[in-house]
């Protein structure tokens, strides 16, 4: 059997290169174990996003169809930043702290340790991206012409593009300070481009063609095409393969980027 050497100098098992399910389900299961004890951090994915919602509709209150236009959109980008800046500050934590050095000492394969965290981020993005569409459409009054289930694929998919972001970034930073700071690098950039304030073709070339490529473009286009249009679209289906197709490019990007500790 092929083994490594772990920090005490004793051989162990070398994990195998495919994930295992028993490995993600428990990685996931010990991060939610220690979510439950951090009431502070629930509400900061949960309650945010909505309280920022309904802020949103009062700061609107006089004119509605200003809500109407921006609040689908918002619906998604406020989840992922949520979930970005929580999921990059956790994961920082637990490197920081000595935690992911053990868990790798053990076989447990890089990618087994960023599925269980997306796993277990990605339940909570579940509960968050329902709670806020429920919100929205039921008690905010926001009226979208397609199905609200599909305002809720995007919006989840949102999160989860979020947490893929935060998992990735973390590896590049060296005390929660720094995963903050990640946040106008990363995430500003992309709410300037995202059309929200104005249409991406009515932007200079250049801006353009780089909000082209940013993920947060397709997640508001998709979400303004759910908006819009009563079925389904090709449009939107394009636009929600992207922002899945990126948040699991992120997810490998992060697994290959994990580092034991912080330098």
């Amino acid at each position: 059997m092929t083994t490594t050497t772990n920090t005490a100098g004793l051989a162990r098992p070398a994990p195998t290169g495919a994930l295992s399910p028993a490995r993600t389900l428990a990685t996931a299961a010990r991060v939610l174990r220690q979510l439950r004890h951090d009431p502070r951090t629930i509400a900061l994915m949960v309650l945010v996003p909505c309280a920022m919602l309904v802020l949103l509709r009062y700061v609107f209150d006089g004119s509605p169809r200003t809500f109407n236009t921006i609040g689908a959109s918002l619906l998604g980008i406020f989840p992922l930043i949520t979930m970005f800046l929580v999921t990059s500050i956790a994961t920082l934590r637990e490197r920081t702290s000595g935690t992911l050095e053990r868990l790798l000492a053990m076989p447990l394969g890089k990618g087994d340790l960023i599925a269980g965290y997306a796993l277990a981020f990605g339940t909570l993005a579940i509960v968050q991206s329902a709670l806020a569409t429920g919100l929205a459409l039921w008690f905010l009054g926001l009226d979208v012409t397609g199905s609200p289930w599909l305002l809720l694929l995007v919006a989840l998919l949102d999160a989860l593009l979020g947490t893929a972001l935060g998992l990735f970034v973390s590896a590049f930073a060296a005390s929660e300070f720094q995963a903050v700071q990640f946040m106008p690098a990363v995430i500003f950039p992309q709410l300037l481009l995202c059309g929200l304030f104005t249409p991406r073709d009515a932007m200079h070339p250049a801006l353009e063609a780089v909000s082209d490529v940013l993920p947060m473009s397709y997640a508001v286009d998709g979400m303004n095409e759910v908006l819009r249009h009563t079925d389904m679209t090709a449009a939107f289906v394009r636009d929600t393969l992207i922002v899945a197709g990126c948040a699991l490019l992120v997810l490998c990007l992060g697994a290959a980027t994990l580092r034991r500790r912080t330098a």
